[in-house]
């Protein structure tokens, strides 16, 4: 599809439009800003996002202080043409807060409600706060670390099992539980989602001859 261009657009009476960030690994909405036509220009030309801050009345390009800047992937405007999706690569949080994203306060859930790793990360999260009785989750916090761990060598071996057997059924199931277990450590060691991310993100840049060299030290 052909590109449009910036007078096409439609900002408001106050010359805003709004622009929703989306990562582009998640597909997670990380928060919802305001550009200009000088911060879009901006943002093009960098290739970061930087918005319009309505508070201040002042261009913000974010991670200017914190670092944690967001890559632009792509920026696509709605059928009416008067907001934005920002795809974006994040080198850190989202929200000024620390956390992923600016969205973290549940309203409702309905019955179709969409699985998502996070969502499962946090329910680990809170059975490791809140102690909920009779929770398989809260008992392998209780016993610590060594069960944890026993847990998830005992998985990998049923992940193996099952794969020898060229069981796709059962492999799945076995996979399903290895990573749930992994979940539980990583909760548990303060590992989030982004540190593996960002971990698998980086070995592109690393030479097999050398990371195998680290391996066999």
């Amino acid at each position: 599809m052909e590109m449009i261009k910036i007078d096409e657009l439609k900002f408001d009476e106050k010359g805003l439009i709004p622009a929703v960030v989306v990562d582009a690994v998640t597909k997670k909405v990380l928060t919802v800003a305001y550009m200009n036509r000088e911060s879009l220009e901006i943002s093009m030309k960098e290739g970061t996002t930087c918005f319009w801050s309505r508070s201040r009345q002042a261009l913000w390009r974010k991670g200017e202080t914190s670092g944690n800047k967001q890559h632009i992937v792509s920026i696509t405007a709605d059928c009416d043409k008067d907001a934005l999706t920002v795809v974006v690569n994040k080198d850190g949080p989202a929200c000024h807060l620390g956390t992923d994203s600016c969205f973290n306060y549940p309203v409702y859930e309905g019955e179709g409600a969409e699985f998502s790793l996070e969502a499962l990360m946090k329910v680990i999260e809170g059975r490791k706060t809140e102690r909920k009785e009779g929770s398989y989750t809260t008992y392998l916090f209780d016993k610590g670390i060594d069960k944890i761990l026993k847990k998830v060598g005992e998985e990998c071996t049923e992940v193996i099992i099952a794969g020898k057997a060229d069981d796709k059924a059962e492999t799945i199931y076995e996979i399903s539980d290895l990573v749930y277990h992994v979940m539980v450590l990583m909760i548990q060691m303060g590992i989030s989602l982004d540190d593996i991310r960002n971990e698998l993100a980086s070995r592109h840049v690393i030479d097999h001859k050398v990371k195998q060299e680290k391996m066999t030290k």
